[in-house]
């Protein structure tokens, strides 16, 4: 109860400093800004809505990202539309030849209206939030500009937004039912495979068991970057297998503070926090305000942390549903200790690989990528949550902390965090790849 009051206050916090901030007139506002502003307000809707678990997160921020790219990129000769290097995305609306249009004006009508979209099931709250945030953005953007000139630039932005949504509806992801989790689903028989670990009688069955079927971004398929067996399952002391959950075991009974420190820090609950993917882009949205960023380097990387993030949930889900492996709360009770428990909550699907690692190697790799290799930086992800900040002296430093920390926590063996991060690394190239600069 007192965390749904927590999550209400800061939405309802969002929406009264909206309201309350002072109007822009010494400066308009850049479209940089209007994309960090937007991406915050969905930061809050993530917590805010039920239906939003990690993968679910990571599509509308893929989705997002790509709005706000190809609407900018339309007026920007610099930049190089992702129409052909997406998987079904094709060339959005171009803009009439001789008319001008106003940047900031044509990407928040395209953010906002995709917002709106992709939120349109969050709850009264939410919609309210999306209702002020568009008018509060709108008349800030228009003051002093002549009508025709704001009808044309919103529309435009509108249409850029309808045609990369016409695109979304067919990857797979577009619908969620019973909050992911499928209403029937056969469990695979054998001591190997998953069991559901919560009592909640609606994750009895996997959370989006087909969601690594859905249509990826920048690589070709699910399973492109696909990953080797765990290791063996076996209940014999002396395998690999029996090691790698023994050390999870002792691992939890003789944690240090900084090892939980760790856990929570990288907890990342739905409903309680922005969600992993949501981690990562307030990392970027930090690091993008602290250097000042253009619009265009605004635009360029939250298509491809996106995108990436996006890819991270599909190929992971992807293995997970191939290997199907049972989660160290089942294997430790039943082989080792009964009355073991880890300290996190067990995230109703399959093991192996860690989405944490998968999705942070992911992320890792597009950050370093465009910030450069040992780039310090202050991860503030939590400090609403009252966490103290914690300093990388890498993103791979924070993704390797991101992947330990489910070690930490008791819910994954040791090769789904190493080769998670592995396979990130692999989903991240590709969206390193994207031409974005002409």
């Amino acid at each position: 109860m007192k965390a749904g009051f927590q999550r209400f206050g800061a939405l309802v916090f969002f929406i009264l400093s909206i309201l309350s901030a002072a109007p822009v007139s010494a400066a308009p506002v850049g479209a940089d800004k209007v994309i960090r502003d937007w991406y915050h307000l969905m930061l809050e809707l993530v917590r805010h809505t039920p239906t939003y678990s990690p993968p679910v997160a990571s599509r509308a921020f893929a989705y997002l990202g790509v709005t706000g790219y190809e609407a900018l990129a339309s007026g920007d000769t610099t930049l190089t539309s992702l129409s052909g290097q997406l998987n079904g995305l094709t060339p959005v609306p171009s803009r009439v030849a001789g008319e001008n249009y106003d940047e900031a004006i044509v990407v928040n009508a395209a953010l906002g209206s995709a917002a709106r979209n992709l939120f349109s099931n969050t709850g009264p709250t939410g919609q309210r939030a999306l209702i002020r945030f568009s008018e509060k953005m709108a008349a800030t953007l228009s003051e002093g500009l002549a009508p025709d000139f704001v009808a044309r630039s919103t529309t435009y932005g509108e249409s850029v937004t309808a045609h990369i949504l016409a695109w979304s509806e067919g990857d797979g992801g577009a619908k969620i039912e019973n909050m992911g989790f499928p209403l029937e689903f056969a469990l695979t028989k054998g001591p190997s495979h998953w069991v559901p670990t919560s009592v909640i009688n609606q994750q009895q069955k996997p959370l989006l068991p087909k969601w690594g079927e859905n249509r990826p971004f920048a690589m070709p398929e699910g399973g492109t970057c696909s990953l080797p067996p765990p290791p063996a399952y076996s209940e014999e002391k002396g395998s690999d297998f029996y090691k790698e959950a023994f050390e999870v075991y002792e691992t939890v009974k003789t944690l240090t503070p900084e090892q939980r420190a760790i856990a929570r820090f990288w907890s990342d609950d739905p409903m309680l926090s922005p969600t992993p993917p949501g981690h990562w882009m307030v990392i970027a949205l930090a690091q993008l305000e602290e250097r000042k960023a253009s619009a265009a380097d605004h635009a360029d990387l939250l298509a491809r942390l996106g995108v990436t993030l996006a890819d991270a949930f599909i190929g992971c889900w992807h293995s997970k549903f191939e290997y199907d492996l049972l989660r160290p709360v089942t294997y430790i009770k039943r082989v080792i200790d009964p009355k073991w428990e880890p300290i996190l909550i067990t995230p109703p699907f399959p093991e192996y690989p860690s989405g944490h690692s998968t999705q942070s190697g992911a992320a890792a790799t597009v950050l370093t990528a465009f910030f450069g290799e040992n780039y310090v930086f202050t991860d503030s992800t939590h400090e609403k949550d009252k966490l103290p900040n914690r300093t990388f002296k890498s993103f791979w430093e924070a993704a390797e902390a991101a992947g330990i920390s489910r070690l930490y926590g008791g819910i994954h063996f040791r090769a789904a965090i190493d080769r998670g991060l592995d396979q990130g690394r692999c989903i991240g190239d590709r969206a390193v790849a994207l031409k974005t600069r002409s």
